[in-house]
C-alpha cells in the first residue's frame, strides 16, 4: 500500500543479490560493528583471564565463547541485512512471538544464576535471555502498527502498540529488569513521536513513567538498593561502582597499559556490565571515546539515511532499533562513570554474552537492510510535489 501511494520503485530482478547488496549497504555502519566487536574481544583477552581462573578455566575461555557467538552475531547480520523490508517484518513478527512466548514462561522454567532476577534459560552448554531477541521483534512489530494507523481506514495502530509496549514492560518489571523494560519504552516512544505524536500525550507518558519508578522504588528492595547507591554522596570503594570508577580514574588519557589494570580482579562483571572501565583503565580515554565515536557513527548515519526515506513503516522501524541502540550503548557507559543507576546492560558487539550479541546482530541486521539505498528518489522531492 504504502509503495502504491509514494511510488516507490523496486530493484531489477536482474541484478544479482550480493553485488546488489554491496552496492546499497551502508558499509561505513558495517565497518564500525566490525571494529567494535573486534574492540571487544581484544578487552575480552584483558578482562575475562581472571574470571576464567575463578571458575576453573582455561585463560581465554570466555574470549573464544565471545568469538564464537560474536562470528554467528556478524554472519546474523549479514544475512539479515540482504533481506528486504517485507521479509524481515515477516520474520520479526515470527521471532517476537517466539520471544514473548519465551518471555511469559521464564517464571516456571527460567532460572537467576544466583543474580536476584529470572531472565535466562539455562541450556546447559549456554544461557538464553529472550528479552535480548524480543526488543528488535517488538521494534518491528510497533513500527508496523504505527504505520498501519497512519493509513486511512487503518486499525487503531497506535493504541495496539501502546497496550503491547505496557505488557511487555510488565513483564520484563516482573522479574526484575527495569533497565530493559526502562528501553523498551524507550523505543516505543521515539518511534511514536516520529510518527507524529502529540506532545502533551508524551509528556502524560513521562508522567507515567516517573510514577511508575516512585511505586517500584517503594515496592522493589532490589530497585530502591540501586538508587540509594546512585544517589549516595559517597561511593562505598568495595562496590562495582565504586571499583569501575576508581579504574576509570587511574587509566586517565592513555591508560596504565595493556594488561596492568587492576579492576578486573575485583568486578565479577569486568567483562559485561563494567566492560568500558577495563577499557579506561588499561587503555586510556584514547579508546573510550574512539568507541563512542563508533557507536555515534552507527546512530547518525542510520538516522541520516533513515531521513530519506518514503516508506513510513521503514522509517518508524529504522528509527527505533537505532535510538534503542544507541541508548542502550549510552546506559551501560553511564553506568559506569555513575551517571546513571545501576542496570545490568551489556555493551552492544563489546560486552560478552551470547545472547547479546546475537541478538544485536539481528537487530543491527534490520537496521542495515532498513537503511538500504532504494531508487525511490528523495522524501524532500515528493514532499515538494505535494506542494506544487
Amino acid at each position: 500500500m504504502t509503495e502504491m501511494v509514494y511510488g516507490a520503485v523496486p530493484f531489477g530482478d536482474g541484478e544479482p543479490i550480493l553485488p546488489k547488496w554491496w552496492r546499497t549497504i551502508d558499509k561505513w555502519s558495517m565497518s564500525c560493528v566490525m571494529i567494535l566487536f573486534v574492540i571487544g574481544l581484544l578487552l575480552g583477552l584483558a578482562a575475562s583471564p581472571p574470571l576464567a581462573a575463578r571458575n576453573g578455566f582455561e585463560p581465554f575461555h570466555y574470549v573464544q565463547r565471545q568469538a564464537v557467538f560474536g562470528g554467528a552475531a556478524l554472519v546474523a547480520m549479514i544475512i539479515t541485512s540482504l533481506m528486504s523490508p517485507t521479509l524481515v517484518r515477516r520474520l520479526a513478527v515470527m521471532g517476537f512471538l517466539a520471544a514473548f512466548v519465551g518471555l511469559a514462561l521464564l517464571p516456571f522454567f527460567g532460572t537467576d544464576f544466583g543474580k536476584g532476577a529470572v531472565r535466562w534459560y539455562s541450556l546447559g552448554f549456554a544461557s538464553l535471555q529472550p528479552s535480548e531477541f524480543l526488543k528488535p521483534g517488538f521494534v518491528v512489530v510497533a513500527a508496523w502498527l504505527l504505520a498501519a494507523g497512519q493509513e486511512i481506514n487503518g486499525p487503531p495502530g497506535r493504541l495496539w502498540s501502546f497496550v503491547l509496549t505496557v505488557v511487555i514492560a510488565a513483564m520484563l518489571v516482573i522479574q526484575p529488569d527495569f533497565g530493559q523494560a526502562c528501553l523498551v519504552l524507550f523505543g516505543w516512544g521515539v518511534m511514536y513521536f516520529v510518527a507524529g505524536a502529540p506532545m502533551v500525550l508524551l509528556v502524560g507518558i513521562a508522567g507515567f513513567v516517573v510514577l511508575a519508578g516512585v511505586l517500584a522504588y517503594s515496592s522493589s528492595e532490589h530497585f530502591a538498593r540501586r538508587i540509594d547507591g546512585f544517589l549516595s554522596a559517597e561511593v562505598d570503594p568495595t562496590t562495582q561502582l565504586g571499583y569501575a570508577s576508581n579504574a576509570i580514574r587511574e587509566g586517565g588519557l592513555f591508560g596504565v597499559g595493556v594488561g596492568e589494570g587492576q579492576v578486573k580482579w575485583s568486578l565479577p562483571d569486568a567483562h559485561t556490565d563494567f566492560i568500558i572501565a577495563v577499557a579506561a583503565e588499561e587503555y586510556g580515554l584514547i579508546l573510550v571515546i574512539i568507541i563512542i565515536s563508533l557507536y555515534c557513527s552507527i546512530v547518525v548515519r542510520s538516522l541520516l539515511r533513515l531521513m530519506r526515506e518514503r516508506d513510513s513503516f521503514i522509517r518508524l522501524a529504522g528509527t527505533g532499533l537505532a535510538a534503542m541502540f544507541g541508548v542502550q550503548a549510552m546506559i551501560n557507559m553511564g553506568v559506569a562513570v555513575r551517571l546513571l543507576p545501576a542496570k545490568g546492560m551489556t555493551l552492544p558487539f563489546v560486552s560478552y554474552g551470547g545472547s547479546s550479541l546475537i541478538a544485536g546482530g539481528i537487530a543491527l541486521g534490520m537496521l542495515l537492510a532498513f537503511t538500504r539505498t532504494r531508487p525511490q528518489g528523495e522524501i524532500s522531492d515528493f514532499l515538494r510535489g505535494v506542494g506544487r
